[in-house]
């Protein structure tokens, strides 16, 4: 048919043109211009921005995660504790303050930020001048209690008579006697917090037997579905966790949970059925083992003491169909071996009693239900099986028993004389009069006695250390029990290398540790440059020195394993509030496990604090890149110089200093070191 002259010629094509051209533009401005918006809320649906009951009862985290009130976020989020950075999503977090300042404020010439700088050194005299004035702030309040109990710890020990009423197992160099095997019933779990104590902690062959019933799954309210419209945010939940749990350093700080265990029978944002394994060590989760029913491989290096990591089981997404009779023939007649494999289901049911055994071998722990084994998970390092001192159950669980055999008699940090070895070998050189190359402080707890002997026996044993160019010192706070502190001041007079803060250890005040390192640094040695580190880092002190001397001389230096544009929690049980922080971002810090800083910049520190302008944060790595850009904006430039080897985490080829390492590892990685090899030790 032939078009009309009053017809325009291509007017449908050139409509469908522009229109299609229209939707294209529109296209391009909404990625360029609300795409990361749109990023942000799918993250906050997907559980990115968990509140604060959600983070604290997934995880498990000790006494304040009441597992039998709620799981959500373990639910629908399988990394919930391992978002320790880069927390973008503030949503259900608390509201920063408003900046606007009032009339009465825009008159005083503060800085923009307006951070007050009341924080000071913490002296019995200044705090109670600060008393005084009632102008304390969380952290030093906390401080002065623990100042203030410190003080009377330290009169106690000065009371303790060796020799008299005092005596114990401890002091008289007796080893504790530990029981080889404990039993508890479900009432007395529940009257213990359901933790159940193990004396002297595992050993390789220990087994502990639970004998339980799953509750029947419970609805549960999760507001990342919520905001989807998914089912009103109503899930079923049945779940619960089996902890080995390590002993406290200090107050603050949760115990380590050398393993952790949780079954989830009605599955998690997965919808199978699945059992997780973790570790979690001062407070930093590890990458999670997950057994969802699909087999591990069986390389030799995915094989625990010859186990799979994850056994199979049935699952309802993945039909198991048996192979055709052709193929069947096929296999016969080239003579491949036929092996019958039998596929199990989960093998824990809601409301059936199971038993579970978990038995510590060589290379692991192993998992075995109804007397089949179901999952095997690796040692990983930083942990020891005589730390595995408590064992918590909490969750949707009815215990019924517990059996634990096979355990040690006794313990090398309840009998401190089995690890403290009182040889002059291991004596500290008095304090040179002469300058010195680098001052090493190491942050030890009053209990870890087989850390700091390790670390005598290892890398304090350096030619610089012995030829007194360089100088290493342990910086303990006071423990709760006297006896600890009275071995603790013992061990400090014979080996002259730890220097005692009085006042109660806690995790918030690792801080003034830090400060203390710093004034001692200039104070009682001269050092140009000053090494902070912890006592489970290994050093190879000869290849620090390298590094710094790789530095322009006088130029002030900031060097470690940093971290740039870091964001504060602002959710969860280690959240930081805006008034703790009010910045969005972290200043460049070096991880904690070690840095060098040069003897400017700690004479700054001194000074500022001297003058109560010095602020103090709970993180001390935090707090020392904060000091450190202050120098920086205000007095010098700083060089920051970063190098993965420093390791925040474990040992790595070529290390500078490794992370997390066991007495054990050290002596290890010191024997390898001696034969001219720096690499790993990675066992336990």
């Amino acid at each position: 048919m032939k078009r009309t002259k009053s017809d325009p010629p291509n007017s449908r094509r050139f409509r469908l043109s522009h229109f299609l051209f229209g939707i294209g533009v529109l296209y391009l401005l909404f990625v360029s211009c609300k795409f990361p918006q749109f990023l942000r809320i799918v993250s906050t649906l997907s559980g990115d921005g968990s509140e604060d009951r959600l983070e604290g009862a997934a995880v498990g985290d000790s006494e304040d995660s009441d597992l039998s009130k709620s799981f959500v976020s373990s639910v629908y989020k399988d990394a919930f504790h391992r978002r320790l950075e880069d927390n973008r999503d503030q949503e259900g977090a608390p509201l920063r303050p408003n900046t606007e300042p009032k009339k009465e404020e825009e008159r005083l010439p503060e800085s923009p930020k307006q951070i007050p700088l009341r924080y000071g050194r913490i002296t019995g005299k200044i705090m109670r001048e600060y008393k005084r004035t009632n102008d304390l702030s969380v952290l030093e309040r906390m401080a002065d209690e623990a100042w203030i109990l410190g003080l009377k710890a330290w009169k106690e020990v000065d009371k303790v008579d060796e020799k008299g009423s005092m005596k114990n197992s401890v002091l008289d160099g007796k080893p504790e006697s530990c029981p080889s095997w404990v039993s508890m019933n479900g009432d007395e779990l529940i009257k213990g917090d359901s933790l159940m104590f193990l004396p002297c902690g595992l050993a390789a062959g220990s087994s502990i037997t639970v004998v339980g019933t799953p509750h029947h799954a419970h609805k549960e309210y999760v507001p990342q579905l919520a905001k989807m419209k998914r089912g009103g945010g109503l899930v079923l939940v049945s779940q619960f966790m089996v902890e080995l749990q390590g002993l406290k350093s200090v107050d603050g700080e949760d115990p380590p949970k050398i393993l952790h265990l949780n079954p989830r029978i009605r599955g998690d944002w997965s919808r199978q059925p699945v059992i997780e394994h973790n570790t979690c060590y001062r407070m930093h989760w590890g990458t999670s083992q997950r057994c969802d029913g699909l087999p591990s491989g069986d390389e030799e290096e995915m094989l625990v003491d010859g186990y799979r990591r994850c056994e199979k089981w049935l699952r309802n997404d993945i039909i198991d169909s048996k192979e055709s009779k052709t193929t069947s023939w096929f296999k016969r007649f080239i003579g491949r071996e036929q092996k019958p494999e039998m596929t199990w289901p989960f093998p824990l049911v809601e409301g059936r009693m199971f038993v579970l055994t978990l038995r510590a071998g060589v290379d692991g722990y192993h998992i075995n239900i109804g007397g089949r084994h179901v999952t095997s998970f690796p040692y990983r390092t930083g942990f020891t099986l005589e730390d595995a001192t408590g064992l918590a159950i909490k969750g949707d669980v009815d215990v019924h028993s517990i059996y634990a055999t096979s355990l040690p008699t006794s313990h090398p940090s309840f009998s401190p004389q089995r690890v403290l070895e009182m040889s002059e070998t291991w004596k500290a050189s008095p304090l040179p009069k002469h300058p010195i190359k680098l001052f090493i402080g190491v942050l030890s707890a009053s209990n870890h006695f087989a850390e700091r002997m390790a670390v005598r026996k290892t890398w304090m044993q350096s030619a610089a250390i012995k030829s007194s160019d360089v100088v290493a010192r342990f910086f303990v706070a006071l423990n709760p029990r006297a006896e600890v502190n009275a071995v603790l001041k013992k061990e400090a007079a014979y080996f002259g290398d730890i220097v005692i803060l009085p006042f109660m250890d806690r995790y918030e005040l690792v801080v003034l540790k830090t400060v203390g390192i710093s004034e001692f640094g200039i104070q009682n040695v001269t050092a140009a440059y000053v090494m902070k580190c912890d006592d489970d880092t290994f050093i190879r002190v000869d290849t620090v020195l390298e590094e710094i001397e790789k530095v322009p001389q006088g130029k002030s230096l900031y060097m470690g394993n940093l971290n740039l544009r870091h964001r504060p929690l602002r959710n969860g049980k280690w959240a930081v509030t805006y008034e703790e922080w009010p910045e969005e971002v972290y200043p460049p810090y070096a991880n904690g496990p070690a840095y060098v800083i040069s003897s400017d910049i700690v004479t700054f520190i001194r000074s500022q604090h001297k003058d109560r302008k010095l602020r103090l944060f709970k993180m001390e790595d935090v707090s020392m890149g904060m000091w450190v850009e202050r120098y920086n904006n205000t007095i010098a430039a700083v060089q920051y110089s970063h190098n993965w080897k420093f390791c925040q985490y474990g040992c790595m080829e070529g290390y500078f200093t490794a992370h997390y390492q066991s007495p054990r590892q050290m002596i290890c990685l010191w024997d390898k070191l001696s034969r001219g090899r720096a690499r790993c030790c990675n066992f336990r």
